[in-house]
């Protein structure tokens, strides 16, 4: 048994002098920012959790991404010591591999830790990661950027493309619907900062006020994941338009499949309570799946003379083609109202609280 005892000791301290023989660990590196790229799918590719790459990068939910942009990909994270770990240890809480980890801080198979000390720990294990802290802003605000107008563009294709209202940018800009942008005008672009909101535990959604930040946190264009609150089923989502709530649909006929199941087969305006997951962030909703006011077989945005759910003739508010579904469904949040009447309909109201453990 001793014999065992110490071949195995001996086999754990060969693999970890090979790690001190490892190269300088970078502390960080730089991503190009590429065309279609989000936060969350940069992430993927570097393998670093969206949290700490977006911190690190000092965005917010609202920052917009540039096409050759750099960003920082940082390398580690930060580990405060606790009584009785060793370097092998902490390599086993966070599944890294203690030649990487040991390289990274400088260490050997002969370093010893200190309750209290604060230890680098690279990216890429199997653990858990903890996130950044929160942001300390308690309540949204606006920064703004600039945009240099190119040929082709409009208003509604610039509000479109920051995922803002034409009328918010025409009054960022002291401008009316009559007015045209000019090829090299520089267009002010408000950018919404949304903190993050604490919520009862971890299976509920962030409870963000339609007016003021949901509708920013998740953008016109943004595709997003929803998830059933009951059942914990999913599927991916386009918010196409609405500016009451948001107007959304459903990517492909199979994710419609998967919402009609949810739905008991078919689609239907009975109101589910929700979760929209979306760059990283989890925020309490509740939907329907009835679409309507859209035409699958005729261009959007153009007049058609049927549009889906007795709408009859009107702007075709159906973007994405062959996904199973005419025209749009509606998905609300806290205190977002009707299109038609513009109120705020209390059966998903109940739902948004349900799903944001608040009810």
């Amino acid at each position: 048994m001793l014999f065992k005892k110490l071949l195995i000791s001996g086999i754990l301290c060969t693999s970890i002098i090979i790690g001190s023989t490892t190269g300088i660990y970078a502390l960080s590196t730089t991503y190009t920012v590429q065309n279609g790229d989000t936060y969350w799918k940069i992430s993927q590719k570097v393998n670093v959790p969206i949290t700490n790459l977006m911190a690190a990068n000092n965005a917010t939910q609202s920052t917009v991404l540039n096409i050759g942009q750099k960003l920082v990909v940082p390398q580690y994270f930060t580990h405060t010591v606790v009584y009785g770990e060793s370097y092998w240890k902490v390599s086993l809480k966070y599944g890294v591999n203690i030649n990487n980890l040991l390289a990274l801080n400088g260490a050997n198979a002969n370093s010893y830790l200190n309750v209290g000390q604060i230890i680098k720990v690279p990216f890429g294990g199997t653990g858990t990661v903890p996130a950044p802290a929160p942001s300390t802003d308690t309540k949204p605000y606006i920064t703004y950027k600039n945009y240099t107008v190119v040929k082709g563009d409009t208003y509604w294709s610039i509000s479109n493309k920051f995922g803002i209202t034409l009328a918010e940018l025409l009054k960022a800009n002291n401008k009316s619907q009559s007015d045209w942008p000019n090829i090299g005008d520089i267009v002010k672009i408000p950018v919404h900062n949304v903190p993050i909101k604490s919520t009862p535990g971890p299976q509920y959604g962030e409870a963000l006020d339609w007016w003021t930040e949901a509708q920013y946190v998740i953008p016109i264009g943004a595709n997003f994941e929803v998830v059933d609150f009951k059942t914990g089923k999913s599927f991916s989502v386009r918010r196409t338009t609405g500016a009451n709530h948001a107007d959304s649909e459903t990517l492909t006929a199979e994710d419609t499949k998967i919402m009609k199941e949810i739905w008991g087969g078919s689609f239907s305006w009975t109101k589910r309570p929700v979760l929209i997951k979306y760059n990283g962030r989890k925020i309490a909703a509740s939907m329907s799946s009835m679409p309507h006011a859209g035409n699958d077989n005729a261009a959007a945005g153009v007049w058609t003379s049927w549009r889906s759910g007795d709408y009859g003739a009107g702007p075709n508010y159906d973007w994405i083609k062959n996904n199973g579904i005419d025209g749009h469904f509606d998905i609300h949040f806290l205190n977002s109202t009707r299109h038609n009447d513009g109120a705020v309909d209390a059966g998903h109201q109940a739902n948004v609280k349900t799903s944001a453990g608040l009810k």
